[in-house]
């Protein structure tokens, strides 16, 4: 299984926009530098999270600030943001099995069946993390 460091980037971006955005104007530059991510990857990440409506960020001279409550926002709002395919690439299953073989002709039924089951535990999941806990978390730390 693979989780891409988006996700992880994302989160960083909202909390280092949540703990200062209200102080300076915060751009994919600065973002860049707190992340160590080249900014063009910062701008893909704050459009998915602005077209999901996490994020309002001004054109022209920068400044992303948060749109909605810290509760309203969940790891798996953010994952499906940045990496909106990714639940389906989470577990492959082979391609070309043997359509004459016993195994091969039922093996994609049984897997897909066990697949979701999985899908829907790590949904669960990503979805009880609110970014109103992580940034707690953060706190708590410094």
């Amino acid at each position: 299984m693979h989780i891409s460091t988006k996700c992880s980037v994302a989160v960083h971006c909202l909390v280092f926009i949540n703990e200062y955005g209200n102080v300076k104007r915060v751009t994919s530059e600065l973002l860049s530098l707190t992340t160590g991510c080249n900014p063009v990857t910062i701008r893909s990440i704050l459009s998915a999270l602005k077209k999901e409506n996490i994020l309002t960020v001004k054109s022209g001279t920068g400044g992303a600030k948060i749109n909605c409550p810290l509760e309203d926002i969940n790891l798996y709002r953010i994952y499906m943001a940045v990496e909106p395919d990714a639940f389906e690439k989470l577990i492959g299953i082979h391609s070309m099995p043997s359509p004459f073989c016993p195994i091969g002709k039922n093996i994609h039924t049984v897997l897909n069946n066990q697949y979701m089951k999985i899908r829907n535990d790590l949904k669960t999941s990503l979805e009880s993390v609110t970014l109103k806990e992580i940034i707690k978390d953060y706190h708590t730390m410094i």
